[in-house]
């Protein structure tokens, strides 16, 4: 099935978790190429706040409303998709980046966290998913689910955040065939990124005895942002953000042994940090975001950063990343070609053909 999506300087997009992270970063960047956006969370302080400096930066061009909503909630959200119609006149786009985290062994996150952490990371995507579908069969448009990474491979110490992952990978897969079965122009995605720098852990509820940490390597979250406005504009069945995380997906489907060993061996020592663990002086995000909370792209700590991603841009531009590839194979052969060349003539090989020593 083929069909078109607008550009973003044409769309109404609805981005749920958008006060921090890759939410927030997805925001900021839609707004810089003119988007219209509905941005929601459980924070109307951060929201108004963002929604206010995309209505003050001319240099943006995009314009911001907002509604609170817990993505738990259904009918919460459904007033979302009733207010971007209300003011836009329609929904072009639905980016469901809500999510929450816990950091512990299974036996030890209360089930209670367990139940609450799929609320948001499962059932907020299904609830978003199920509205976003309804608002763009018609006439069209895409559905982007943030997964993971860890949609693909379970990691020690975060099982309840994969199982919930894994869920939502399974959900998408199945509504994207559903919906290609009954010929609906909707292009329905899961963006799985790797570790991200944002502050996803500094508000993950913890069960470690040092304060959580992602293990690395970490990317910035304006490589999540990036693919997922491309996929807003192109349809694209899944993309990881950040080569590190399709590496350990890897070595998960071709040495699942090796690959249990070698986190058994390093993922519970890079978990927790060596920071002194103070839970009184931690304010998880599991329930309800901090009321005076900052709008914030990055994690609290200074950390080694991956600013780009080669792997995701060549998995999101294969024909030029191929074009690429065969123009430099090309150039190389030539190169190889002429050098025999004067070679076997007897002709001294120009310097600039020279290899280096």
């Amino acid at each position: 099935m083929s069909f078109r999506l607008k550009p973003i300087r044409e769309q109404v997009i609805v981005v749920t978790g958008a006060s921090s992270g890759i939410g927030l970063v997805t925001a900021h960047l839609a707004a810089r190429r003119c988007g219209r956006l509905i941005l929601t969370g459980r924070n109307e302080n951060t929201l108004r706040e963002l929604a206010q400096e995309i209505q003050g930066n001319e240099s943006h061009g995009g314009v911001a409303a907002f509604m609170t909503a817990d993505v738990a909630d259904e009918t919460a959200l459904r007033r979302v998709a009733d207010e971007a119609v209300r003011r836009y006149g329609r929904i072009d786009t639905w980016i469901n980046c809500a999510g929450v985290s816990a950091y512990g062994r299974v036996t030890e996150v209360p089930i209670a966290d367990q139940r609450r952490l799929f609320d948001t990371n499962y059932w907020g995507v299904v609830h978003g998913s199920r509205i976003a579908v309804e608002h763009l069969r018609n006439q069209g448009g895409a559905l982007i689910n943030i997964g993971s990474a860890l949609s693909d491979l379970a990691v020690p110490l975060r099982g309840v955040y994969s199982a919930s992952k894994h869920a939502v990978k399974a959900f998408t897969d199945a509504l994207r065939m559903e919906v290609e079965h009954d010929g609906l122009p909707i292009s329905v995605t899961l963006v799985k990124p790797a570790s991200i720098d944002t502050p996803h852990a500094d508000h993950a509820a913890s069960y470690l005895k040092g304060d959580p940490q992602d293990f690395p390597p970490i990317y910035a979250p304006e490589i999540v942002a990036e693919a997922i406005l491309h996929c807003a504009e192109h349809p694209v069945r899944d993309v990881f953000a950040g080569g590190g995380g399709k590496l350990l997906a890897m070595g998960g489907d071709l040495l699942p042994r090796l690959t249990d060993k070698i986190m058994e061996r390093f993922f519970f020592p890079a978990q927790p940090s060596h920071s002194v663990f103070r839970r009184r002086r931690r304010y998880d995000h599991l329930y309800r975001s901090r009321p005076f909370a900052e709008l914030r792209e990055r994690a609290s700590r200074r950390r080694r950063v991956s600013e780009s991603s080669w792997y995701t841009q060549a998995s999101l531009h294969p024909f030029l990343t191929g074009a690429l590839v065969a123009t430099a194979g090309v150039a190389a052969t030539a190169l190889l070609w002429l050098e025999r060349s004067f070679a076997r003539d007897g002709v001294p090989v120009p310097h600039s053909l020279e290899r280096p020593v």
